[in-house]
């Protein structure tokens, strides 16, 4: 990677493309899991093979970020089901991701689409503008010259998209000493999944953004950068820009999201948590092994 001077390509970049800038940015996303880290030690490794299959459609998907100077909106590119997939697992992960999303950057709000647990919510924030650290790397990303930046991310304790086994301590041999009686390890309870797993409290986000395209926005969440973001690293997940239209003769219209209950950050969260305490609990009763609980909403 080479070492430039990234103000004086933006100022080049704003002299030479026009403000009223619109477009579609497409971009391919991919999250990783560490089999091994949930239970995938005592698996066969045509059983992983198996498994990743069925999980490729929730960890490789296409959006489009469809974009002009201020507004945008960001949402998954539609695709034919394949039939693969544990259903389950794929339905309460999509529980934690956002659906489309929304930004208006002259007034700083985002709008994003969920559906959690069969329930439509509206969420109405304000973008969170990340404390971005723009270093000297630059690198090609198709024809554009890409910079790199990188921030601290605070995560949501319920975002479960982010949730990793938990990491404890090896247990220490127990020695039993004459005439003392051995616990019968059956007594014990089956554990409670949720003590298995924690989300981190914080993450690392690295952001390639170009000046050729000034735009300050990006995809999903995330925004504030002096050009379009075409490549960003996410924790497991890595998005990566394959392909830019730019000053179509049509552009689209990009007009605010509106389908589902309207709720702010803090109340959504609420519901969130809300939910989760619930199923923990129904777990801890036994209900949960069943697919007990009442309904949710219900």
């Amino acid at each position: 990677m080479k070492t430039i001077s990234y103000l004086v390509i933006f100022l080049i970049s704003f002299g030479s493309i026009a403000q009223n800038i619109n477009g579609k940015a497409f971009y391919e996303s991919k999250t990783t899991v560490d089999m091994d880290n949930f239970g995938g030690r005592q698996m066969s490794e045509e059983m992983k093979r198996q498994i990743a299959e069925r999980m490729k459609s929730m960890l490789e998907k296409t959006y489009i970020l469809t974009f002009n100077e201020n507004e945008s909106i960001y949402k998954e590119q539609e695709k034919l089901e394949t039939g693969t997939g544990g259903r389950g697992f794929g339905m309460m992960m999509s529980s934690f991701t956002p659906g489309p999303q929304y930004k208006n950057l002259k007034e700083n709000q985002i709008l994003e689409e969920h559906e959690f647990f069969g329930k439509q919510f509206l969420v109405n924030d304000t973008i969170t503008n990340l404390e971005w650290t723009v270093g000297k790397e630059s690198k090609q990303i198709g024809q554009y010259l890409a910079i790199k930046a990188t921030a601290m991310k605070q995560v949501d304790p319920n975002d479960f998209s982010m949730a990793r086994r938990r990491r404890r301590p090896e247990p220490k041999k127990e020695e039993v000493t004459e005439g003392e009686v051995v616990k019968d390890s059956t007594d014990k309870k089956p554990p409670d999944p949720f003590d298995e797993i924690e989300i981190p409290k914080e993450i690392l986000v690295t952001a390639w953004f170009t000046p050729q395209i000034p735009v300050k926005n990006g995809p999903g969440e995330y925004a504030g950068l002096p050009g379009l973001i075409l490549e960003m690293n996410i924790d497991r997940t890595t998005i990566l820009c394959s392909k830019i239209v730019l000053n179509p003769k049509e552009a689209d219209k990009i007009e605010p999201l509106n389908t589902g209950k309207e709720v702010s950050r803090e109340e959504y969260n609420k519901i969130v948590k809300e939910k989760l305490d619930e199923m923990r609990e129904n777990f801890r009763r036994g209900d949960g092994r069943r697919g007990g609980g009442r309904r949710f909403g219900g």
